[in-house]
C-alpha cells in the first residue's frame, strides 16, 4: 500500500492493481487496516518485499520481491478474528479497522502505458478496536492522540511521533525504479 487517507468514516488506499492485497479485497469486498505503531519496525521489515501472489511481476522480481504463502507465520504475529468481515486483524496493532469495499478508482487515465496500473479503493469503516490503553480517560470511544505512536512511511523512510525510525528495507528499491518509464519497461508494457 502507498497511502491512506480518511475522511469520517471512509478511507481511501492507493494500491497497485497487481498486488495480491488489491486482488483479494475486490473478490471478497472486505479487509482490515491493521495500523502498526512505531514499535513494530521489525515485524514490518520481515513483511517488506513479500506477495501473497505466486506470480510475481517483473517489477517486483527486479525489486527483490519473494511470494510467501502465510506472513503471520513468517512475522510471528498474531492471527486474530473480526467481528464483521472475514480477513484476520493483527493481535500486536494497536489499532484495527474493519472495513468494507465502497468503490475502485482506476489512476493515471491521462497516460495510456500506467492507466489502470495503480487504483484509489475507497473503503468504509464499519468497526475500529483501539487497545484500551490508548482512549481518551474523559471519553473512552476516542483514542488519545498523545498516547499512540503510530508508524507512517514517508518516502520509503518509517517514521512514528519520534525522530526518524531505524531504516526500512522499502529504502533498498531505487526509487527511479518507481518512474513511469521504468514502471511501464518492468511491466513490458
Amino acid at each position: 500500500m502507498s497511502s491512506a487517507w480518511w475522511l469520517g468514516q471512509h478511507c481511501m488506499l492507493g494500491l497497485s492493481a497487481e498486488s495480491q492485497t488489491t486482488i483479494n479485497l475486490k473478490r471478497t469486498k472486505q479487509c482490515v487496516l491493521n495500523l502498526a505503531s512505531e514499535d513494530m519496525v521489525p515485524q514490518i521489515n520481515t513483511l517488506a518485499k513479500t506477495s501473497g501472489r505466486r506470480d510475481l511481476s517483473p517489477f517486483k522480481l527486479a525489486a527483490g520481491y519473494r511470494f510467501v504463502k502465510d506472513k503471520f507465520e513468517l512475522s510471528k504475529l498474531t492471527r486474530m478474528a473480526s467481528e464483521l468481515v472475514k480477513p484476520p486483524r493483527v493481535a500486536e496493532c494497536k489499532v484495527q479497522m474493519e472495513a468494507e469495499l465502497v468503490a475502485v478508482h482506476e489512476m493515471n487515465g491521462d497516460d495510456e502505458d500506467m492507466r489502470g496500473f495503480f487504483l484509489a479503493i475507497e473503503v468504509k469503516i464499519l468497526c475500529t478496536y483501539a487497545q484500551e490503553s490508548l482512549l481518551q480517560k474523559k471519553n473512552a470511544s476516542r483514542v488519545d492522540a498523545d498516547s499512540w505512536k503510530p508508524m507512517v512511511n514517508i518516502f520509503q523512510h518509517l517514521y512514528g511521533l519520534s525522530p526518524r525510525l531505524p531504516p526500512c528495507r522499502l529504502a533498498e528499491i531505487d526509487e527511479e525504479m518507481y518512474s513511469t518509464q521504468q514502471l511501464v519497461s518492468a511491466n513490458g508494457a
